[in-house]
């Protein structure tokens, strides 16, 4: 869905967002505001998804479009009629990054090393990420520990693969797959709560 008032395949809207792109990239003040306005409710939803404090998620969000204006020159796309889109995913990796740089920071990925990767089983059913309603999934998401949060936000919602969990916390493939699939077990229960409460109701 376009952050502009008309269709994003309109033509006009098409040309100015390249505008506002491009007076970014010489760091004019207008166009950087133009730009922070119309995607800093996009990027806040995202950055709370990992830092669930308000206050924090504004600076993270504030950082993250720091790093946004400084790395412009390296945002490319080939098809106009995707620019937003493109636009959006790549502004969207770069929030993330800075919300586990964040996190990392602020020492609350201590233990994100340390999980026993000989006994982690891969729970291959995507039925119960799909179950609960996005609403329900996500206050129930907030309640896991960082390490299981993070993981289960980058690969569920996000759609980062395992490799570049891994290379983005540091960790093994087998760290990254074992957290997943304690968080899931962590939300499975809780879907067994909720069926078990419903059928007293």
């Amino acid at each position: 869905m376009s952050v502009f008032n008309n269709d994003i395949n309109n033509n006009k809207d098409l040309k100015f967002l390249d505008e506002i792109i491009a007076g970014c990239r010489e760091n004019n003040h207008r166009d950087q505001k133009l730009l922070y306005e119309r995607y800093y409710g996009y990027c806040l939803k995202i950055v709370f998804r990992y830092i669930f404090r308000y206050d924090k998620a504004v600076d993270v969000v504030n950082d993250g479009f720091v790093k946004v204006f400084g790395k412009l020159h390296t945002f490319h796309y080939d098809q106009s009629s995707k620019i937003e889109m493109i636009l959006m995913g790549w502004m969207r990796t770069i929030m993330i990054n800075t919300a586990i740089d964040r996190l990392r920071k602020d020492n609350f990925l201590p233990e994100i090393g340390i999980t026993n990767e000989g006994v982690w089983i891969e729970d291959k059913s995507q039925a119960s990420d799909q179950s609960l309603l996005y609403k329900d999934l996500i206050n129930e998401v907030k309640k896991l520990p960082p390490t299981y949060r993070i993981v289960f936000n980058m690969y569920v919602i996000d759609g980062f693969t395992h490799q570049e969990i891994a290379n983005q916390l540091g960790i093994a493939v087998g760290t990254s797959k074992s957290n997943l699939s304690k968080a899931r077990a962590l939300l499975q229960t809780y879907i067994k709560k909720l069926d078990q409460k419903k059928n007293y109701v």
